[in-house]
Protein backbone atom coordinates (compact mmCIF):
# COMPACT_ATOMS: atom_id res chain seq x y z
CA UNK A 1 0.00 0.00 0.00
CA UNK A 2 1.14 3.02 -1.09
CA UNK A 3 0.76 5.33 2.59
CA UNK A 4 2.29 8.64 2.67
CA UNK A 5 2.45 11.43 5.22
CA UNK A 6 1.55 14.82 4.55
CA UNK A 7 2.31 16.90 7.24
CA UNK A 8 1.50 20.05 8.14
CA UNK A 9 3.52 22.18 11.39
CA UNK A 10 2.19 24.41 13.07
CA UNK A 11 2.54 27.44 15.72
CA UNK A 12 0.28 29.79 14.13
CA UNK A 13 -3.49 30.25 13.27
CA UNK A 14 -3.63 28.51 9.76
CA UNK A 15 -7.50 27.55 9.03
CA UNK A 16 -7.40 28.17 5.14
CA UNK A 17 -3.94 26.42 4.84
CA UNK A 18 -5.49 23.37 6.92
CA UNK A 19 -8.24 23.21 4.87
CA UNK A 20 -5.77 23.75 1.70
CA UNK A 21 -3.72 20.72 2.47
CA UNK A 22 -6.92 18.36 2.90
CA UNK A 23 -7.65 19.47 -0.16
CA UNK A 24 -3.78 18.41 -1.23
CA UNK A 25 -4.10 14.99 0.74
CA UNK A 26 -7.79 14.37 -1.38
CA UNK A 27 -6.14 15.19 -4.83
CA UNK A 28 -3.35 12.79 -3.63
CA UNK A 29 -5.83 9.69 -2.92
CA UNK A 30 -8.78 9.97 -5.65
CA UNK A 31 -5.85 11.24 -8.11
CA UNK A 32 -2.46 9.05 -7.43
CA UNK A 33 -4.15 6.43 -5.70
CA UNK A 34 -2.13 6.75 -2.16
CA UNK A 35 -3.37 6.42 1.36
CA UNK A 36 -2.84 9.63 2.80
CA UNK A 37 -2.03 10.57 6.70
CA UNK A 38 -2.70 14.19 7.06
CA UNK A 39 -0.39 14.93 9.51
CA UNK A 40 -1.37 18.20 11.60
CA UNK A 41 1.41 19.04 14.41
CA UNK A 42 -0.24 21.91 16.22
CA UNK A 43 1.98 23.79 18.72
CA UNK A 44 -0.82 26.89 19.26
CA UNK A 45 -1.85 28.40 21.95
CA UNK A 46 -5.29 26.57 23.57
CA UNK A 47 -7.64 29.04 21.69
CA UNK A 48 -5.70 28.66 18.37
CA UNK A 49 -5.25 24.91 18.88
CA UNK A 50 -9.12 24.63 19.34
CA UNK A 51 -9.95 26.67 16.17
CA UNK A 52 -7.71 24.12 14.56
CA UNK A 53 -9.72 21.11 15.61
CA UNK A 54 -13.16 22.41 15.13
CA UNK A 55 -11.41 23.25 11.61
CA UNK A 56 -9.78 19.57 11.27
CA UNK A 57 -13.25 17.84 12.49
CA UNK A 58 -15.21 19.95 9.69
CA UNK A 59 -13.31 18.69 6.67
CA UNK A 60 -15.35 16.24 4.22
CA UNK A 61 -14.59 12.63 4.48
CA UNK A 62 -12.57 11.61 1.75
CA UNK A 63 -11.96 7.82 1.24
CA UNK A 64 -8.31 7.33 1.59
CA UNK A 65 -7.14 10.28 3.61
CA UNK A 66 -6.91 10.23 7.29
CA UNK A 67 -6.91 13.52 9.54
CA UNK A 68 -4.82 13.60 12.59
CA UNK A 69 -4.62 16.76 14.58
CA UNK A 70 -2.50 16.60 17.26
CA UNK A 71 -1.47 19.06 20.19
CA UNK A 72 1.55 19.33 21.90
CA UNK A 73 0.49 17.06 24.92
CA UNK A 74 -0.26 14.31 22.01
CA UNK A 75 2.76 14.66 20.71
CA UNK A 76 4.66 14.59 24.03
CA UNK A 77 2.57 11.23 25.27
CA UNK A 78 3.70 9.52 21.63
CA UNK A 79 7.28 10.78 22.52
CA UNK A 80 7.68 9.45 25.96
CA UNK A 81 6.32 6.16 24.82
CA UNK A 82 8.50 6.07 21.95
CA UNK A 83 11.38 6.76 24.05
CA UNK A 84 10.68 4.60 26.79
CA UNK A 85 9.78 1.41 24.98
CA UNK A 86 13.65 2.01 22.65
CA UNK A 87 15.50 1.69 26.28
CA UNK A 88 18.01 4.90 25.67
CA UNK A 89 19.89 6.55 28.36
CA UNK A 90 18.54 10.35 28.78
CA UNK A 91 15.35 10.27 28.34
CA UNK A 92 14.27 13.45 29.30
CA UNK A 93 17.27 15.20 27.09
CA UNK A 94 15.84 13.57 24.02
CA UNK A 95 12.27 14.55 24.77
CA UNK A 96 13.57 17.90 25.30
CA UNK A 97 15.37 17.65 21.85
CA UNK A 98 12.55 16.56 19.62
CA UNK A 99 9.45 18.77 22.21
CA UNK A 100 11.75 21.59 22.93
CA UNK A 101 10.02 24.79 24.82
CA UNK A 102 11.53 27.22 22.25
CA UNK A 103 10.60 27.00 18.61
CA UNK A 104 12.84 24.76 16.49
CA UNK A 105 11.88 23.90 12.49
CA UNK A 106 13.83 20.50 12.83
CA UNK A 107 12.31 19.09 15.72
CA UNK A 108 8.84 19.38 14.46
CA UNK A 109 9.68 17.83 11.32
CA UNK A 110 12.36 15.30 13.48
CA UNK A 111 8.39 14.07 15.11
CA UNK A 112 6.59 14.36 11.70
CA UNK A 113 9.37 11.74 11.06
CA UNK A 114 8.71 9.33 13.87
CA UNK A 115 4.57 10.24 13.66
CA UNK A 116 5.25 8.90 10.45
CA UNK A 117 7.02 5.66 11.30
CA UNK A 118 4.10 4.89 13.83
CA UNK A 119 2.11 5.21 10.77
CA UNK A 120 3.62 2.82 8.45
CA UNK A 121 4.28 5.52 6.05
CA UNK A 122 7.17 5.45 2.98
CA UNK A 123 7.42 9.32 2.90
CA UNK A 124 6.97 12.78 4.18
CA UNK A 125 5.34 16.03 1.83
CA UNK A 126 5.78 18.64 4.19
CA UNK A 127 3.80 22.09 4.16
CA UNK A 128 4.39 24.89 6.24
CA UNK A 129 1.56 26.85 7.75
CA UNK A 130 2.70 30.40 5.98
CA UNK A 131 2.47 29.65 2.63
CA UNK A 132 -0.08 28.55 -0.02
CA UNK A 133 -0.70 26.91 -3.03
CA UNK A 134 -0.76 28.60 -6.16
CA UNK A 135 -3.65 28.56 -8.75
CA UNK A 136 -4.26 27.38 -12.28
CA UNK A 137 -7.18 27.53 -14.45
CA UNK A 138 -9.51 27.95 -11.33
CA UNK A 139 -7.58 24.52 -9.53
CA UNK A 140 -4.61 24.51 -6.95
CA UNK A 141 -1.35 23.69 -8.31
CA UNK A 142 -0.52 20.64 -6.02
CA UNK A 143 3.04 19.60 -5.71
CA UNK A 144 2.16 15.96 -4.40
CA UNK A 145 1.61 15.39 -8.44
CA UNK A 146 5.22 15.32 -9.02
CA UNK A 147 6.51 14.01 -5.68
CA UNK A 148 4.19 10.58 -5.58
CA UNK A 149 5.07 8.43 -8.59
CA UNK A 150 9.04 9.16 -8.44
CA UNK A 151 9.87 8.34 -4.43
CA UNK A 152 11.22 5.33 -3.91
CA UNK A 153 11.81 4.00 -7.17
CA UNK A 154 15.19 2.88 -9.11
CA UNK A 155 15.93 6.26 -10.88
CA UNK A 156 16.33 4.03 -14.40
CA UNK A 157 12.31 3.52 -13.55
CA UNK A 158 11.79 6.46 -12.72
CA UNK A 159 12.31 8.29 -15.57
CA UNK A 160 9.10 7.74 -17.05
CA UNK A 161 7.77 9.95 -14.57
CA UNK A 162 9.91 13.30 -15.49
CA UNK A 163 9.95 15.10 -18.86
CA UNK A 164 14.34 15.18 -18.34
CA UNK A 165 17.02 12.75 -16.83
CA UNK A 166 19.73 14.73 -16.17
CA UNK A 167 21.95 11.05 -14.04
CA UNK A 168 25.26 9.92 -15.12
CA UNK A 169 25.08 6.35 -15.33
CA UNK A 170 26.59 5.53 -11.62
CA UNK A 171 23.41 7.22 -10.29
CA UNK A 172 20.77 5.23 -11.94
CA UNK A 173 20.53 2.02 -9.88
CA UNK A 174 19.85 4.48 -6.94
CA UNK A 175 16.87 5.06 -5.32
CA UNK A 176 14.52 8.69 -5.96
CA UNK A 177 14.92 10.03 -2.58
CA UNK A 178 13.69 13.45 -2.32
CA UNK A 179 11.13 15.32 -4.60
CA UNK A 180 10.78 19.09 -4.05
CA UNK A 181 10.73 22.78 -5.64
CA UNK A 182 10.46 26.28 -4.60
CA UNK A 183 8.49 29.06 -4.05
CA UNK A 184 7.00 32.34 -5.48
CA UNK A 185 6.71 35.46 -2.85
CA UNK A 186 8.04 36.64 -0.35
CA UNK A 187 11.81 36.03 0.89
CA UNK A 188 11.49 33.05 2.47
CA UNK A 189 13.84 34.92 5.47
CA UNK A 190 12.20 37.83 6.66
CA UNK A 191 14.73 40.11 5.90
CA UNK A 192 13.39 41.97 2.90
CA UNK A 193 12.95 45.34 5.25
CA UNK A 194 17.34 45.28 5.51
CA UNK A 195 17.04 45.08 1.78
CA UNK A 196 15.21 48.07 1.36
CA UNK A 197 16.93 49.90 4.00
CA UNK A 198 20.23 49.61 2.77
CA UNK A 199 21.14 47.05 -0.27
CA UNK A 200 25.04 47.36 0.88
CA UNK A 201 24.39 46.18 4.29
CA UNK A 202 21.91 43.50 3.40
CA UNK A 203 24.89 42.19 1.46
CA UNK A 204 27.16 41.86 3.95
CA UNK A 205 24.53 40.30 6.40
CA UNK A 206 23.48 37.97 4.03
CA UNK A 207 26.89 37.11 2.51
CA UNK A 208 27.95 35.99 6.23
CA UNK A 209 26.37 32.77 5.98
CA UNK A 210 28.95 31.75 3.18
CA UNK A 211 32.30 30.52 4.61
CA UNK A 212 34.53 33.33 6.21
CA UNK A 213 37.17 32.82 3.08
CA UNK A 214 34.86 32.59 0.06
CA UNK A 215 36.36 34.35 -2.75
CA UNK A 216 33.83 37.56 -3.06
CA UNK A 217 32.88 36.99 -6.56
CA UNK A 218 31.08 33.50 -5.28
CA UNK A 219 29.77 35.51 -2.26
CA UNK A 220 27.85 37.77 -4.31
CA UNK A 221 26.39 35.32 -6.35
CA UNK A 222 25.11 33.20 -3.11
CA UNK A 223 23.87 36.71 -1.69
CA UNK A 224 21.69 37.29 -5.06
CA UNK A 225 20.40 33.74 -4.49
CA UNK A 226 19.62 33.53 -1.23
CA UNK A 227 16.18 33.39 0.25
CA UNK A 228 14.40 34.58 -3.37
CA UNK A 229 13.22 31.13 -4.16
CA UNK A 230 11.85 30.50 -7.88
CA UNK A 231 11.07 34.70 -7.85
CA UNK A 232 7.68 36.04 -8.49
CA UNK A 233 7.00 34.26 -11.90
CA UNK A 234 4.04 32.34 -11.66
CA UNK A 235 3.51 28.88 -12.79
CA UNK A 236 1.80 27.96 -16.49
CA UNK A 237 2.64 24.40 -16.96
CA UNK A 238 4.39 21.49 -15.54
CA UNK A 239 8.18 20.27 -16.05
CA UNK A 240 9.94 18.37 -14.00
CA UNK A 241 13.98 17.01 -13.86
CA UNK A 242 15.47 13.60 -12.07
CA UNK A 243 18.77 15.01 -10.95
CA UNK A 244 20.98 15.45 -7.96
CA UNK A 245 19.14 17.89 -6.50
CA UNK A 246 20.63 21.29 -5.47
CA UNK A 247 19.38 22.40 -2.13
CA UNK A 248 19.38 25.86 -2.61
CA UNK A 249 16.14 25.37 -5.49
CA UNK A 250 13.79 23.39 -3.10
CA UNK A 251 12.57 24.98 -0.14
CA UNK A 252 10.86 22.91 3.19
CA UNK A 253 7.34 24.02 2.49
CA UNK A 254 7.87 22.17 -0.70
CA UNK A 255 9.47 18.66 -0.55
CA UNK A 256 8.88 15.04 0.46
CA UNK A 257 11.11 12.80 1.45
CA UNK A 258 11.39 8.93 1.22
CA UNK A 259 11.68 6.61 4.38
CA UNK A 260 14.88 5.42 3.52
CA UNK A 261 16.51 8.74 4.22
CA UNK A 262 14.38 10.18 7.53
CA UNK A 263 14.30 6.88 8.92
CA UNK A 264 18.22 6.76 9.51
CA UNK A 265 19.67 10.49 9.86
CA UNK A 266 17.47 13.31 11.95
CA UNK A 267 17.14 16.76 11.39
CA UNK A 268 19.21 19.18 13.36
CA UNK A 269 17.32 20.06 16.89
CA UNK A 270 18.46 23.21 17.18
CA UNK A 271 16.23 25.88 18.93
CA UNK A 272 15.32 29.40 17.62
CA UNK A 273 17.36 28.90 14.61
CA UNK A 274 16.03 29.64 10.83
CA UNK A 275 17.43 27.07 8.04
CA UNK A 276 17.82 24.14 11.09
CA UNK A 277 15.32 22.15 8.88
CA UNK A 278 17.27 21.70 5.47
CA UNK A 279 20.36 19.42 6.51
CA UNK A 280 18.70 16.20 4.75
CA UNK A 281 18.61 18.31 1.80
CA UNK A 282 22.17 18.40 1.49
CA UNK A 283 22.85 14.50 2.51
CA UNK A 284 20.86 13.35 -0.11
CA UNK A 285 22.78 15.71 -2.98
CA UNK A 286 25.85 14.86 -1.29
CA UNK A 287 25.58 11.04 -0.98
CA UNK A 288 24.62 11.71 -4.53
CA UNK A 289 20.76 9.98 -4.03
CA UNK A 290 19.11 11.14 -7.01
CA UNK A 291 15.71 13.04 -6.27
CA UNK A 292 13.42 14.97 -8.31
CA UNK A 293 13.14 18.98 -8.78
CA UNK A 294 9.55 20.47 -10.40
CA UNK A 295 7.66 23.36 -11.15
CA UNK A 296 4.84 23.55 -8.78
CA UNK A 297 6.42 26.09 -6.37
CA UNK A 298 4.19 27.26 -3.53
CA UNK A 299 3.33 30.62 -2.61
CA UNK A 300 5.39 32.10 0.41
CA UNK A 301 4.08 35.25 2.66
CA UNK A 302 5.10 36.65 5.90
CA UNK A 303 2.49 36.41 8.85
CA UNK A 304 1.65 39.65 10.94
CA UNK A 305 3.33 38.81 14.02
CA UNK A 306 6.98 39.09 12.51
CA UNK A 307 6.22 42.73 11.97
CA UNK A 308 5.83 43.27 15.52
CA UNK A 309 8.61 44.13 18.00
CA UNK A 310 8.30 40.96 19.86
CA UNK A 311 8.39 39.21 16.64
CA UNK A 312 10.84 40.80 15.36
CA UNK A 313 13.28 40.28 18.03
CA UNK A 314 12.63 36.35 18.16
CA UNK A 315 12.91 36.19 14.69
CA UNK A 316 15.99 38.41 14.48
CA UNK A 317 17.62 35.84 16.86
CA UNK A 318 16.98 33.20 14.69
CA UNK A 319 18.36 34.53 11.63
CA UNK A 320 22.14 35.10 13.36
CA UNK A 321 21.73 31.85 15.56
CA UNK A 322 21.65 30.83 12.18
CA UNK A 323 24.89 32.55 10.85
CA UNK A 324 26.62 31.23 13.66
CA UNK A 325 25.54 27.35 12.80
CA UNK A 326 27.06 27.82 9.61
CA UNK A 327 30.52 27.38 10.67
CA UNK A 328 30.15 23.74 11.99
CA UNK A 329 27.50 22.71 9.22
CA UNK A 330 29.85 24.16 5.89
CA UNK A 331 32.31 21.98 7.70
CA UNK A 332 30.10 18.68 7.56
CA UNK A 333 29.21 19.66 4.18
CA UNK A 334 32.05 19.67 2.95
CA UNK A 335 33.26 16.77 4.32
CA UNK A 336 30.12 14.70 3.06
CA UNK A 337 30.29 16.33 -0.49
CA UNK A 338 34.07 14.71 -0.41
CA UNK A 339 32.72 11.38 0.65
CA UNK A 340 30.21 11.40 -1.77
CA UNK A 341 28.66 7.94 -2.33
CA UNK A 342 30.91 6.64 0.22
CA UNK A 343 27.98 7.65 2.66
CA UNK A 344 25.65 5.20 1.24
CA UNK A 345 25.76 1.61 2.55
CA UNK A 346 25.86 -1.70 0.36
CA UNK A 347 21.87 -1.47 -0.11
CA UNK A 348 22.20 2.29 -1.44
CA UNK A 349 21.04 3.83 2.18
CA UNK A 350 22.75 6.64 4.00
CA UNK A 351 24.59 5.73 6.66
CA UNK A 352 24.37 8.10 10.15
CA UNK A 353 27.61 6.85 11.29
CA UNK A 354 29.98 9.35 9.08
CA UNK A 355 27.43 11.50 9.53
CA UNK A 356 27.82 11.62 13.31
CA UNK A 357 31.70 11.90 12.80
CA UNK A 358 31.34 14.78 10.95
CA UNK A 359 29.88 16.72 13.45
CA UNK A 360 31.79 15.38 16.30
CA UNK A 361 34.97 16.54 14.50
CA UNK A 362 33.27 20.46 13.79
CA UNK A 363 32.66 21.15 17.40
CA UNK A 364 36.47 20.92 17.75
CA UNK A 365 36.56 24.39 15.33
CA UNK A 366 37.78 27.39 16.37
CA UNK A 367 34.86 29.94 16.64
CA UNK A 368 36.78 33.01 15.62
CA UNK A 369 35.01 32.83 12.58
CA UNK A 370 31.93 33.04 14.48
CA UNK A 371 33.12 36.19 17.05
CA UNK A 372 33.56 37.97 13.17
CA UNK A 373 30.29 37.16 12.30
CA UNK A 374 29.30 38.95 15.87
CA UNK A 375 31.21 41.39 14.98
CA UNK A 376 29.92 42.04 11.64
CA UNK A 377 26.45 41.64 12.27
CA UNK A 378 26.52 43.75 15.34
CA UNK A 379 28.10 46.64 12.94
CA UNK A 380 25.45 46.41 10.16
CA UNK A 381 22.75 46.60 12.41
CA UNK A 382 24.08 49.56 14.06
CA UNK A 383 24.42 51.34 11.09
CA UNK A 384 20.65 50.44 9.74
CA UNK A 385 19.71 52.25 13.33
CA UNK A 386 15.86 52.34 14.89
CA UNK A 387 15.10 49.03 16.43
CA UNK A 388 17.96 47.11 14.52
CA UNK A 389 20.47 49.12 16.99
CA UNK A 390 18.32 48.25 19.95
CA UNK A 391 19.06 44.50 18.70
CA UNK A 392 22.28 44.97 18.51
CA UNK A 393 22.39 46.10 21.70
CA UNK A 394 20.65 43.24 23.34
CA UNK A 395 23.22 41.21 21.64
CA UNK A 396 25.94 42.44 23.56
CA UNK A 397 25.22 40.54 26.67
CA UNK A 398 24.39 37.49 25.14
CA UNK A 399 27.41 36.84 22.59
CA UNK A 400 29.02 34.21 24.76
CA UNK A 401 25.84 32.27 25.54
CA UNK A 402 25.00 32.71 21.03
CA UNK A 403 28.63 31.14 20.34
CA UNK A 404 28.30 28.44 23.31
CA UNK A 405 24.79 27.81 21.94
CA UNK A 406 25.65 27.40 18.11
CA UNK A 407 28.54 24.13 19.55
CA UNK A 408 25.84 22.81 21.67
CA UNK A 409 23.55 22.98 18.83
CA UNK A 410 25.48 20.64 17.16
CA UNK A 411 26.42 18.53 19.91
CA UNK A 412 22.69 17.48 20.68
CA UNK A 413 22.07 16.73 16.83
CA UNK A 414 24.96 13.90 17.23
CA UNK A 415 23.54 12.58 20.18
CA UNK A 416 20.01 12.60 18.82
CA UNK A 417 21.68 11.21 15.48
CA UNK A 418 23.17 8.08 17.48
CA UNK A 419 19.60 7.97 18.90
CA UNK A 420 17.65 7.76 16.08
CA UNK A 421 17.76 4.27 14.67
CA UNK A 422 16.25 3.20 18.28
CA UNK A 423 13.45 5.74 18.23
CA UNK A 424 12.87 5.03 14.60
CA UNK A 425 11.88 1.33 15.39
CA UNK A 426 9.98 2.10 18.72
CA UNK A 427 8.08 4.60 16.83
CA UNK A 428 6.91 1.60 14.62
CA UNK A 429 5.88 -0.19 17.60
CA UNK A 430 4.30 2.55 19.51
CA UNK A 431 0.51 4.24 18.36
CA UNK A 432 0.46 8.15 17.86
CA UNK A 433 -2.47 8.37 20.58
CA UNK A 434 -5.57 10.08 19.72
CA UNK A 435 -6.56 12.86 17.20
CA UNK A 436 -7.50 10.89 14.20
CA UNK A 437 -10.64 10.54 12.69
Amino acid sequence: MNRVCLCLPTNRACPATIRAVHEEAAYAAEQLGADVELLILDSCDDRTRAEHARVAAQLPPVAGVTVHHLGEETQAGFLRRAIRRAGLPEPGRLLDLLLPAGVSYGSCTNRAFLLAAALGCRSVHRRDSDSTYQVRHGGKVFPVHHELPPLGLRAADASAHVAVTDLGPAHTGRPVSLAGASFIGELSVDIGEVRALDAGIYHDVVGLWAPAGCPPEARRRLVEESFTGAGSTPFTGDHSTLTLVDPMRVDMCNIALHHDVYERVPLPPATDTIGSDYFLTHLVHDATLPGVLHNRHIENFHTPERRTDAGFHAYQTRFVKFLLSMLYFHHVYGRMAAAGADLLDDRQHVRAEPVVAFLRESTALDRAENVWRLDRIDTAYRKLGGRYREFAERLVPRRTELLDRARRDIDDFALLTEAWPALVGAARDTGPGSGAR
